[in-house]
This record gives structure tokens, sequence and C-alpha cells, in this order.
């Protein structure tokens, strides 16, 4: 790495830390909520570079609150219990024999891991699972094209967030790092989808940014081509992109609480690649953007 930095000018270093400098000013104090999962997850070195980005953005003034997912980890502890993941329409089907280990890999393994590699790169970070923080309502069966339905199980659509304990972790100048799991009226537990509890999250606290690091450049005109990238979305391109089902599958429910989250109050929402090391910062602190900005 110091040989690879060797060759950086000094009029490169300069003209890097000047074009930030406007930025760190504009954001210190403001909240932005963070969602990572998928391929970003996955690599321990991206990981690693997600999070001292996390704790750049702390130390200068601004105010991390990270979502996860669980993807990879929750299969293999899921293979070890003997029980076969099944997936429809993106959605993890979480028997009631499941649920508890589904809970276990993201609020102790996934959660407590994060929470140690922030600490450990010198930021403050506090672990909070999200069924302290997501009430959700069970999802109805599935029907099929053959008319035959299926039960989800233990898995929700988020309702709303109570962001209390989220605030006094922020105010107490701590990045919360929350899981996806929530609750329902009942105090049991259900699986959700961590893009929507990201986005009810940033809603409840009227975040100034909206986040979502995936394994996709953002929206792309061609997915085949990533010269395509779509640098700006808004209502009239995503309906004419879902209609022509460019946006599809698990992007779909992404972009809608995209934009509802908009509506509801927060400020900006970006799609970016996880997969580049250091895309949060090149997201945020220079003035061409690496993803796509989701408008009104």
């Amino acid at each position: 790495m110091s040989e690879t930095l060797s060759f950086i000018t000094n009029d490169l270093r300069a003209s890097v830390l000047s074009e930030a400098l406007p930025y760190i000013q504009r954001f210190r104090g403001q909240v932005f909520v963070i969602k990572f999962g998928g391929s970003a997850m996955e690599d321990a070195t991206l990981v690693d570079s997600l999070l001292r980005d996390v704790v750049f953005l702390e130390a200068v003034g601004i105010n991390p609150v990270l979502v996860h997912g669980g993807g990879k980890a929750i299969n293999q502890a899921m293979a070890d219990a003997g029980i076969e993941a099944h997936f429809i329409g993106g959605l993890r089907v979480t028997r009631d024999d499941a649920i508890g280990i589904v809970a276990k890999v993201l609020d102790d393994d996934i959660n407590g891991s994060i929470v140690g590699t922030i600490n450990r790169y010198g930021g403050r970070a506090c672990g909070l699972s999200g069924r302290n923080v997501l009430r959700a309502r069970k999802l109805p069966p599935v029907t099929h094209s053959d008319g035959v339905t299926t039960d989800l199980g233990r898995v929700g659509e988020v309702i709303s967030a109570k962001i209390s304990e989220v605030l006094g972790i922020v105010n107490s100048e701590q990045v919360p790092v929350i899981s996806p799991i929530a609750s329902d009226d009942k105090g049991g537990l259900l699986n959700v989808n961590a893009d929507l509890a990201a986005s009810a999250i940033a809603v409840g606290l009227k975040a100034n940014k909206l986040i979502y690091l995936s394994d996709v450049l953002g929206i792309l005109e061609n997915p085949a081509d990533p010269t395509t990238l779509i640098p700006s979305l808004d209502c009239a391109k995503r309906d004419d992109l879902i209609e022509r089902g460019i946006i599809s599958g698990g992007m779909i429910p992404k972009v809608r609480s995209a934009f509802e989250a908009l509506i509801a109050g927060v400020g900006k929402i970006h799609l970016i690649d996880g997969r580049i090391p250091h895309a949060l910062l090149l997201e945020i602190f220079s003035d061409r953007g690496i993803g796509t900005e989701v408008v009104l």
C-alpha cells in the first residue's frame, strides 16, 4: 500500500483534500443512514474498507447509522442446522424453527463483528437489535401462478420505527449498528427486508441521506453495460424503467422505498456499489458521484 501511495503526487493529495473540504463542512452534524449487504458483506477486505470509511465519517462530524443484512452467513448457519435455504420473490422463507437462527446470526454474529471492527479502527459503535427499533406485521402467504400458496413463515413488512434509542446512541457520538429483525404486535420476531428497514429508520430520523450499498453500480439503462449508469432517477424515469423490466426483482421494492422515504422527509437517496473500494467516500466527498441519486 505504501509503495502504491508513493506514486501519488503532492498536488494530487492536496486536490483530493481540497475537493472534500466543502462537503465535510456542509455535512457536519448531519445523519446518514447506510444500508449494506450482498457481495459487499462477503469480502472481508471490502467490509474493513467500508467500516474504516464509517469511522472517517464519524471523525469529521457526520453521524452515520448502519443497517446491515445477513446473506451467506444465515445460509451457512441454517445449513449447519439441517435447514435448506428457500427464497420466494427475493424473500427468505423463515419457518418457526429458523427465526431463532436468523436472529442469532444477525444480532450476535454479524452485528457484533461490525461493532468490534469499528471500535478496533478507533470509532465508537453500539450494536442494536432491530427488534428494539422496528415494528412489523407478518406477510400473507404468496400465491403462485399455478394457484398454489406458500406461507413465508416469520417474515414481515416494516410498519414503523421507534428511533428514540437510535437517537440516544447518535447523541452520545456513537455509531448505531442495527440488524433487520423486527417485533410484531405480540413481541414475536420477524425477519424483514434490510432495505425497507433502513428506509423506515431513515424516515424516523429524518436523515439527511439514505445510502444503499449493494453489489450493483446503481441503476443501469442496460444492465449488461456499466457505461449506461443513470446518475439521477426521478419518478417518471422510475416508472418507465419498471414498465420496461429494467428495474426488476428485488430492485423494485428498494427503489420504491427510496421514493417513499424522500416523500416522508429524507434528504437524498444514493444507490452505490459496495464492491468499489471507498465507494462511500467517493459518493459523498467528490464532485462527481459514482452511483445513482434518487430524486423526486
